[in-house]
């Protein structure tokens, strides 16, 4: 065994007496320790901020992208968020020990399935020292350990967010070792992370494609990620043309470099005025536009897209676009091309939406609204671990109760099985 695979081995084991010990612990006491973490991160603003400053100098010397640049950055308000993120969860149900259903079967014994927490969690996430505080909390509140090995490019930032966030827990007398941060920067890190099977219950990627298909392919324990975020736009006939156009700006162009962002553009065929408003108002907010035949027809300042942009997460300000044959056209090229991540649909007909809404199978599927809602916070979960976008155990924002289990509790009074 390497040097950095006995230390990720003895921070496991840590962490797996943490999290007996936390299992065990009231709703209450977790709360008021998550109320004190974001007092603590609030009161190590200044100390948070400078390291953020020095993280982001050090990237834009290596050239890092604007997308990347743009998670990794803090500011004021962001900081805010973070620390309002960690009081959201601690107001929220503690699903450790909830009911999930109980039945009695004819011989008297009663069955009953409540929620347990996973154990010990990894985490593993580049350049988005948010996830830091956001994984910490929840998990400490569904009742799990967990063991965070952010990007070297965020070191310093999640260091300081890290050392606020405990020093909050410990206030309250919450043993350390529930979040512990991996602090090397050595690659070596991620692969002991994926190679402890029996100490690690399951890892959870955030991150670029590189890092998620690396994960994926190395981890020799279970894997709850997305690899990509190609999420879909598809404006139908009967679209109210002032809603397509602001949801379809605000899907690609609030923050271009996350996951919720819209890559693609759908167009009904049927809806070629609104279609054409849409595409104008993105390439005059400057975004490029990558179309087909019918599109490049709309403007010419329309780049031909090729087969690859279908499948294509930019995470920039450029968008394809597409005249599809009404929503089942509008499906079907989400079937063949997405990443069952997100797709919105917008429409006055509650029959066509319904039928979007059913008939596309993503994590997300979303009516008259922006794809950037795709967000822990914005479905009220406080904050997110991630978002799932495999059909096993969670999909969509993981939050609280994706990140437990359940164990069946039965009850009898003497039967034995004949």
């Amino acid at each position: 065994m390497s040097e950095i695979e006995a230390r990720i081995a003895k921070m496991a084991t840590a962490a797996r007496a943490a999290s007996r010990a936390l299992a065990a612990t009231p709703t209450a006491r977790k709360a008021t320790a998550l109320k004190a973490a974001a007092s603590a991160i609030r009161a190590a603003a200044p100390a948070i901020l400078a390291a953020n400053a020095e993280d982001v100098k050090a990237a834009e010397a290596r050239g890092t992208s604007g997308a990347m640049l743009d998670r990794l950055r803090l500011d004021d308000a962001r900081l805010e968020g973070i620390a309002a993120g960690v009081e959201a969860v601690a107001a929220l149900p503690d699903p450790v020990g909830a009911p999930i259903k109980g039945w009695t079967q004819p011989n008297g014994l009663k069955f009953e399935q409540v929620r347990v927490p996973l154990g010990v969690i990894g985490i593993i996430y580049e350049s988005r020292p948010n996830v830091t505080v956001d994984a910490g909390a929840l998990c400490l509140m569904s009742g799990n350990a967990c063991i965070l090995r952010g990007g070297s490019e965020a070191l310093g930032t999640s260091k300081a967010l890290h050392a606020a966030f405990i020093a909050g827990i410990a206030s309250e007398s919450l043993p350390a070792d529930v979040v512990q941060l991996v602090e090397t920067p050595d690659r070596a890190a991620v692969g002991a992370m994926l190679g402890a099977a029996g100490l690690i219950d399951i890892i959870i990627p955030r991150g670029g494609k590189g890092l998620v298909a690396r994960v994926q392919a190395e981890a020799r324990v279970p894997v709850l990620a997305h690899l990509d975020g190609i999420c879909h736009v598809y404006i139908d006939r009967d679209a109210d043309a002032d809603k397509a156009e602001a949801i379809a700006l605000n899907a690609k162009l609030r923050r271009t470099g996350i996951c919720g962002a819209a890559e693609t553009l759908l167009i009904d065929e049927a809806a070629q005025a609104t279609g054409a408003r849409v595409v104008k108002a993105l390439l005059d907010a400057g975004c490029e536009v990558r179309g087909d035949d019918a599109v490049r027809a709309i403007d010419p300042r329309v780049v031909a897209a090729d087969d690859a942009d279908w499948g294509t997460e930019y995470l920039d300000a450029i968008i394809s676009a597409k005249v599809v044959d009404g929503v089942s056209g509008a499906a079907e090229h989400i079937a063949r091309h997405g990443s069952a991540h997100t797709e919105s649909i917008i429409t006055e007909n509650t029959e066509t939406a319904n039928r979007f809404l059913a008939g596309v199978d993503s994590a997300i599927v979303i009516h008259n609204a922006s794809t950037q809602f795709a967000d822990g916070g914005e479905f009220g979960f406080g904050a997110e671990i991630g978002i799932a976008t495999g059909r096993l155990h969670a999909r969509g924002p993981v939050a609280l109760e994706g990140l437990t289990t359940y164990k069946t509790v039965v009850r009898g009074n003497g039967q034995v099985r004949p």
